[in-house]
């Protein structure tokens, strides 16, 4: 299995399997924050789409913080998934809820500095991140992105577990996975460079692309 340079050069790639969108007016690029801004942002100019970020949150069990009970997005959208959060009481939800409620405050403050509030209502919002591990980061961010108003959500990676390609095709309308090894470890495997994304290089590539 092949490995990308970098999130720039994944992008690259990734943008020739989305050739069907170029010129579709409704079009909106969406880099999940942090790792996804980057290829998100070649796919962007390559489409000659507008590129926007989706902050997303995920709200992890108190005790194993990997296990997603919910999530939370912009404009105050918060996905619960009942059956886990039904094992936790009303004070933990509401705890680990502010805590990540003020991550997503803070972030959405940084990279929303001048611009408008996210708004997807009767969009495409090609949602795009560096890779799916377990999916449910980006299973949160497609059920925030319709609350927002997507009219089809598609959700763009460069490389993926099979079982995560597998979860968010039940719940995307389309799904584009590069990559989806038998023996999927980490995703930073399939990168020579996987350095951890800056707030400074988010915000770097909303301004260029504004």
């Amino acid at each position: 299995m092949s490995t990308y340079r970098d999130r720039a050069d994944a992008g690259r790639q990734l943008a020739e399997r989305l050739t069907a969108l170029v010129g579709q007016p409704d079009v909106v690029v969406l880099g999940l924050v942090r790792g996804g801004v980057p290829v998100a942002r070649v796919i962007a100019d390559r489409l000659g789409a507008p590129l926007d970020v989706l902050v997303v949150r995920k709200l992890g069990m108190p005790w194993a913080p990997e296990v997603a009970f919910g999530a939370l997005g912009p404009a105050g959208v918060r996905v619960l998934n009942d059956p886990v959060a039904a094992r936790l009481g009303p004070d933990d939800i509401a705890e680990v809820q502010r805590r990540e409620q003020a991550e997503l405050d803070r972030r959405e403050a940084r990279y929303r500095s001048g611009r408008a509030p996210l708004d997807l209502t009767g969009r495409t919002a090609v949602v795009v991140d560096d890779g799916l591990a377990t999916g449910a980061t980006a299973r949160a961010a497609v059920q925030v992105t319709r609350q927002l108003g997507a009219r089809r959500v598609v959700v763009a990676v460069p490389v993926g577990s099979q079982e995560a390609y597998e979860m968010l095709a039940a719940d995307a309308d389309q799904v584009i996975c590069a990559q989806r090894p038998p023996d999927f470890g980490a995703v930073g495997a399939y990168y020579d460079d996987f350095h951890e994304v800056t707030d400074d290089e988010v915000t770097e590539a909303l301004t260029a692309t504004a």
